[in-house]
């Protein structure tokens, strides 16, 4: 039975929040009011609210349950409360597990680190911390530029404590090798405050100081590092320029918000301009919320900010809200850090918001980007398994062999979350010994990193198929090559199956001891077990094609008059035995070198 209007000559005349439940008592709406009574008399009168999901709400209201507060501000934060805990399908919910993307500095540690961060909730690391993001790719980007014009170092702490050369990154120029001492500690923390300029937005600050150093590089005859910092100082003021064309805040840290609706979905967007800066952007969609544009952006404003390290200096609205006042307070009293809420009507301040309202029509329009998802993904991957790399490309190895008898092994690259068939490698196995796992799968690593150095052109995660002991021999070869700057981790499946299904895998990081277990139903399992599976699947491929052929040359071998230069001639023209002794009399004369005394003898071998 539906809920009976009548019943609300009983509601209360207080500030209060109401939740509206189903025949299955399950919350559908939470709402809040200054006068609980009236507001809810609205929904059923004859007057009624004419918001288009209201018809449908009603259609499903069985129980109205409230709760009286002191004051409208209760109200409203209390609201919020329930909203997240129950997630009602007629109200705006944002999910509990947004996480962040953040560029941070660990300027405790003596010697820095610039690190791409993501997190949930607050994060857990000291340091300082830059944005955050809404785009990786944004992030990303912004994190490779940094990493050229200041070669901070990027290994982990662990592998920094323990080098005794310099990595890769020192020959190319993107770190100065801290690590060995190749920079002083004064020369470093003037890249540490560089890196910390430029987050900040004070670009002309650091293109000052570059041309001072180049300048008295030029009049000391270092002519290369004069080169050098020129060519910093082109790259860095092409990325001003380009900046310019987007509109900015004047130094402020400022969200930008803009809604557009069409029928029964809603889409808020949501630009975050730090230091003066446009950093990236985040779009809300939703379908069948009840509430209208005040009431959703109150509510949205109020869950989106629940850390101070989140929290802008100020908050652009396109239109004004009721609860501005009531959000400005509990900002003050929630954060040290206070927000103001504004509604602009004219200037650059409504310009912006103009934009963000372009911006949510926008992305109404488009369709979800497959390539969000990957992102997200990969960066789930980067936090699970603590690696210091986004692990942008993936390459996997795997060896295979039969008693020790044609040992080859296969590479097979993943780049952004999808197989990169180019860069498939085959090895045969040239020097380990036979059923030498460990010596084959070090043979095939050197070969193959020795030459991704000298090309410039290592992956940013290696996965070798395996448990400790590969990774120990993956270990090994890394620290014969001094390379410091690529990922690296083992996986093993249960009990060495290759097969499909749910199965406890078990993986093993670099510096941990014990390996780690994935949920079967985990996206992140999936992604290793395809991308280590197809690696099993390549190598035993190419065992197999290795291994027939050996059969195929064996089996010719026993032919009278075939020998290798005929035998050679025969597999180029029909590929395998079995159509040499399906071909016709005609078919085997226009081999060259096969005379009549062979073709009889071919043509005997289908007898």
């Amino acid at each position: 039975m539906l809920f009976d209007p009548k019943q609300l000559d009983h509601f209360p005349a207080h500030p209060g929040v109401y939740l509206m439940k189903n025949q299955a008592g399950t919350v559908i709406y939470v709402g809040k009011a200054k006068h609980v009574k009236n507001r809810l008399k609205q929904y059923f009168g004859a007057s009624s609210d004419n918001r288009p999901m209201i018809p449908f709400l009603i259609e499903e209201i069985v129980v109205i349950d409230t709760i009286v507060v002191d004051s409208e501000k209760e109200a409203l934060l209390l609201e919020n409360t329930l909203i997240k805990k129950h997630q009602p399908k007629f109200n705006a919910c944002l999910k509990d597990d947004k996480a962040y993307i953040s560029l941070m500095i660990t300027h405790q540690h003596p010697w820095p680190m610039l690190k791409l961060i993501r997190y949930k909730g607050t994060p857990k690391e000291e340091g300082l911390y830059y944005g955050p993001y809404t785009s990786a790719y944004a992030a990303r980007q912004t994190y490779e530029l940094l990493t050229r014009l200041f070669p901070l170092r990027q290994c982990s702490d662990q592998e920094f404590a323990r080098r005794t050369s310099p990595c890769l990154l020192y020959g190319i120029k993107r770190c100065c090798a801290p690590c060995v001492r190749k920079c002083t500690p004064e020369e470093y923390q003037g890249y540490v405050e560089g890196a910390i300029k430029f987050l900040k937005g004070q670009d002309k600050e650091i293109l000052k100081d570059l041309h001072q150093q180049m300048q008295r590089a030029a009049e000391a005859l270092d002519f290369e590092k004069a080169g050098a910092l020129l060519r910093t100082i082109r790259h860095l003021e092409h990325v001003i320029d380009v900046d310019q064309l987007v509109l900015k805040v004047n130094g402020k840290s400022t969200d930008v918000f803009g809604i557009y609706r069409e029928g029964k979905e809603v889409v808020v967007a949501q630009m975050l301009f730090r230091e003066g800066k446009l950093i990236g952007s985040e779009n809300y969609s939703f379908t069948e919320v009840v509430e209208d544009d005040e009431e959703l952006l109150s509510s949205l404003v109020l869950q989106l900010y629940t850390q101070d390290i989140h929290m802008p200096e100020e908050i652009l609205l396109p239109l004004v809200l009721k609860d501005a006042a009531l959000l400005s307070e509990i900002f003050k009293e929630k954060f040290p850090k206070k927000a103001t809420v504004k509604f602009p009507q004219k200037g650059q301040k409504q310009a912006l918001v103009e934009l963000a309202e372009k911006n949510a029509k926008v992305q109404f329009e488009r369709e979800k980007d497959k390539e969000e998802l990957k992102e997200k993904m990969l960066l789930d991957l980067q936090e699970t398994l603590k690696l210091v790399r986004f692990p942008k490309r993936i390459e996997c190895f795997d060896t295979s062999h039969l008693a020790g008898k044609e040992p080859v092994a296969a590479l097979i690259a993943f780049t952004d979350g999808e197989k990169d068939t180019k860069r498939t490698r085959l090895f045969r196995i040239k020097t380990a010994g036979a059923s030498d796992d460990y010596g084959a799968l070090a043979e095939v690593l050197r070969r193959h990193l020795i030459r991704a150095k000298q090309a410039d052109d290592l992956p940013d995660l290696i996965i070798v198929d395996g448990g400790k002991g590969q990774l120990n021999v993956a270990i090994e070869v890394f620290k014969e090559l001094s390379i410091a700057t690529v990922d690296l981790i083992a996986v093993a499946k249960e009990e060495g199956r290759h097969d499909k299904g749910l199965t406890q895998e078990r993986v093993f990081l670099v510096d941990h001891q014990d390996p780690i277990a994935l949920n079967p139903r985990s996206h992140l399992l999936l992604l290793l077990q395809k991308i280590r599976d197809e690696t099993h699947r390549k190598a035993i491929s190419f065992h197999r094609q290795r291994r027939g052929k050996k059969v195929l040359s064996s089996a010719l071998d026993e032919i009278p008059g075939i020998g290798p230069i005929k035998r050679g001639r025969l597999l180029r023209q029909f590929g395998s035995l079995q159509r040499i002794q399906e071909a016709t009399e005609e078919e085997l004369a226009q081999v060259q070198g096969i005379t009549q005394k062979d073709i009889k003898t071919l043509l005997s071998l289908k007898k």
